[in-house]
């Protein structure tokens, strides 16, 4: 069986460019999303209680050949700390992953994440920064003190400042205020940027979420 739509051709050809409701807090998340959001922090609660119930992926692995269906979509950092499957304790299959360093969403993400919706039926995403980013870090670095990273770092560090520059000069830890600032700016963007993310979101047929990965805990906190 396979679970790619012949709606994603369809949607993809048609204007969605309508109205689109701003993402509201967790707890009014229409029903299939909150569910999902739901299934994915009682992982997590099983992460950080080391009660992880995943089991063997023979089995899995085989059906998923025949094609994929994740309930989430989630946006997170390449950080070797972060791997969302296990920290949200979902096996494979569950949640169809974009990863960048710094948790932004640039062309190629939203392409993907345009995919997850329209041609496989993903109606939760979730933008998942973390404490101790590095990328955010360097990011906070270059809005202070114009330190540039070699190559192609720095367009990380370009994509991100944004965020640290709008939280320069605000209470507590600068690196958590632009943390969570980048989580909250790259929510607003998605429907901002894509008729197929506000046209689901306008439909209920997706909510967006975001949250913020304690390294030490282990804990997922939503934030949005």
């Amino acid at each position: 069986m396979t679970y790619v739509r012949s709606r994603f051709l369809t949607l993809a050809g048609l204007g969605l460019a309508g109205a689109f409701a701003r993402p509201g807090a967790a707890a009014e998340l229409p029903g299939p999303a909150a569910h999902s959001l739901k299934e994915l922090l009682a992982g997590n609660a099983r992460f950080v209680a080391d009660r992880a119930t995943c089991p063997p992926l023979t089995a899995r692995r085989l059906e998923l050949a025949e094609g994929q269906q994740p309930f989430a979509i989630v946006v997170s950092c390449s950080d070797s700390r972060v791997p969302v499957e296990t920290v949200f304790d979902q096996p494979p299959g569950n949640i169809f992953g974009v990863r960048v360093a710094g948790n932004f969403v640039d062309e190629h993400g939203l392409g993907s994440i345009e995919y997850a919706i329209a041609a496989l039926g993903s109606g939760l995403i979730l933008v998942l920064g973390h404490t101790a980013c590095g990328a955010i870090k360097a990011t906070v670095e270059y809005v202070q003190s114009g330190a540039t990273q070699p190559d192609h770092i720095q367009s990380l560090v370009a994509a991100l400042a944004p965020s640290a520059r709008s939280t320069r000069g605000g209470p507590g830890d600068w690196v958590t205020r632009a943390t969570e600032r980048n989580v909250h700016d790259a929510i607003a963007s998605l429907p901002a940027r894509s008729p197929i993310v506000a046209d689901a979101v306008r439909r209920g047929t997706l909510a967006i979420a975001g949250g913020i990965y304690d390294l030490h805990s282990g804990r997922v906190s939503l934030i949005a």
